[in-house]
């Protein structure tokens, strides 16, 4: 593969940018640059990528792309998203390879976490 077709950034909606900021860096350690008030950037996580202001949210029941972690201990993980105040839409549950749970943030984006634990 030509290194040129690689995708390299994802942009997420956000109602609450500063919740899902706490959010992230609570449960995964993730820190931000801003550029102003509608727009924060992630780096160096797996993925480079940012948060917009919007009022929408992406969610798989709308059709929108499911980004997954990765845990190899997916039930502290699932009690980290708990506890910096997300919500389990998908309990953990099995599926061919792994378990994993589905989780909404804050600002109402869902998110999965997977382990092959």
């Amino acid at each position: 593969m030509n290194s040129e077709t690689l995708i390299n950034y994802v942009e997420l909606p956000c109602r609450d940018i500063p919740a899902t900021k706490a959010f992230f860096a609570t449960v995964f350690n993730w820190s931000y640059t801003d550029y102003g008030d509608e727009y924060c950037e992630f780096r160096d996580k797996g993925i480079t990528g940012g948060f917009y202001k919007a009022d929408m949210a992406s969610l798989t029941a709308a059709g929108a792309t499911l980004l997954v972690f990765y845990s190899p201990t997916l039930e502290d993980t699932e009690k980290a998203v708990v506890a910096a105040g997300g919500a389990i839409i998908k309990p953990i549950f099995a599926f061919p390879g792994g378990r994993r749970f589905h989780f909404t943030e804050p600002s109402g984006n869902e998110f999965a976490v997977w382990s092959d634990k």
